[in-house]
């Protein structure tokens, strides 16, 4: 088998689309572009290309492919630059930046609005996203099983785009909203470049050779479990347990991602109660990802998630009026007063799966991982693994506000980013870390 070229989506849903091309490009096989400045702008079906106020190219689609003594190659050495590229979309520290990326790209017109997209082999796309998703600088052992985790999910999906297209599934009734929402879906390329499928920030964080090293000593191998690419999912911080997938996504149970303690014990119990849960959300329990190493995590999270310094427990507070007005916005509900939040069903980890809104006008249940996370938060909390605490004030039967106690950051399934990373700094293998997350699961080497 032969390396896969992928579609990487940029920007989508654009009004214009700035950037600057470095080195030699040809444009619809018909112009050849050398370092400039550039526009595109929508017009009817078709998209104008401009420098400065200098319409320099017209038609319906734009295909940009580096050259090399005028023959076309893939991938070389030639670079574009691309503003206001949106990263870390609905979460916390989201924002914009300007990006460089390398290889061939395209600009589409679709309905009147600009999609930039990226086409390259996969290899030079992972040694992008281990050094977007996390530092360059992380450890080695590290960097080699993110790699193979990042590759492993990306061909799953893949996989699984040929067959199935469906990237949500919800059961809605009058009293009940149950959604999980996937990564599959895109109709123009393959995957997108933000966190919605896997961070791909181009050449933008390629800082070091440590990053190419390890694609490269991991080349073509992926993990597999009864003959099948496993579904590598990851995220930033676990909270101490990872999650099942069926608890986040559709009910589909992976013996690979099954729940797994954060440590070097796995003959505790996890917690069944309420009360058990609540003990260990409120605990700082051991943990590979429990660290305030604040070296380890300067070489292992890039600058916008360091922003994020509560990620293994965190508090927020939600006044009454806050939560009844984020609730009416993002549901579409007039809940009156909340009463209450009532964890109806937890995961192993902690995180709600099902969470029951109790207004003095109705109530409501919400679920799964990210609905709950979406319902509660103008953007995202950082996980459904929280106990509430309702406060009152005397003499009143309705709480002033809210006390959230959580756990993690990120759904928590499969691999954790932060704990992967503290293992391979106390001297762990990535065969031990990919063991350790990805119980059952095997390496294979499939190009």
């Amino acid at each position: 088998m032969k390396q896969p070229r992928i579609r990487v989506g940029i920007l989508e849903d654009q009004d214009f689309i700035s950037f600057k091309i470095y080195g030699d490009y040809v444009l619809n096989d018909k112009l050849k572009i050398n370092n400039k400045k550039l526009k595109a702008y929508p017009n009817g079906s078709k998209i104008l290309l401009k420098e400065a106020e200098t319409i320099v190219f017209s038609d319906v689609t734009l295909n940009f492919s580096p050259v090399k003594n005028n023959q076309k190659i893939e991938d070389a050495l030639y670079k574009f630059e691309v503003e206001n590229v949106v990263i870390g979309i609905d979460f916390h520290w989201e924002q914009k930046e300007r990006e460089i990326f390398e290889g061939s790209f395209s600009i589409i017109n679709k309905n009147g609005k600009l999609t930039l997209i990226n086409e390259l082999d996969v290899e030079r796309y992972l040694q992008s996203v281990i050094s977007s998703e996390m530092n360059s600088e992380s450890p080695f052992e590290y960097l080699k099983a993110h790699s193979i985790i990042s590759r492993s999910w990306l061909l799953a999906q893949l996989n699984v785009r040929k067959n199935d297209k469906t990237e949500s599934k919800s059961q809605i009734t009058e009293n009940e909203r149950i959604v999980w929402h996937d990564k599959t879906k895109h109709e123009d390329f393959d995957v997108c470049a933000d966190d919605h499928c896997q961070r791909y920030q181009g050449l933008t964080r390629l800082r070091t050779n440590k990053a190419l090293e390890a694609v490269k000593e991991t080349y073509g191998i992926i993990l597999t479990y009864n003959g099948e690419i496993c579904d590598t999912r990851y995220s930033k911080c676990c909270g101490g347990i990872t999650e099942e997938f069926q608890n986040v996504w559709q009910d589909v149970y992976h013996p690979y991602l099954k729940s797994v303690y954060d440590s070097e014990n796995q003959n505790q119990p996890f917690p069944q109660t309420e009360e058990e849960f609540e003990k260990f959300i409120k605990s700082k329990p051991d943990a590979f990802c429990n660290t305030e190493d604040v070296e380890l995590l300067k070489n292992v999270l890039n600058e916008f998630d360091l922003i994020t310094k509560d990620f293994f427990r965190w508090k927020i507070e939600i006044k009454q009026l806050a939560l009844k007005t984020l609730l009416e916005i993002k549901l579409g509900i007039d809940f009156g007063e909340i009463k209450n939040l009532i964890p109806i069903e937890r995961g192993k980890s902690g995180r709600i799966k099902k969470l029951k809104i109790v207004g003095t006008k109705r109530e409501f249940i919400v679920g799964k991982e990210l609905e709950i996370r979406r319902a509660l938060s103008e953007k995202h909390l950082y996980s459904s693994a929280f106990v509430v605490e309702p406060v009152y004030k005397e003499g009143n039967e309705i709480p002033h506000k809210f006390i959230l106690y959580g756990a993690g950051w990120g759904h928590g399934v499969g691999f954790c980013q932060i704990g992967g990373a503290v293992m391979a700094s106390k001297g762990k293998s990535y065969e031990e870390i990919l063991k350790h997350y990805f119980p059952g699961a095997e390496l294979k080497k499939i190009y």
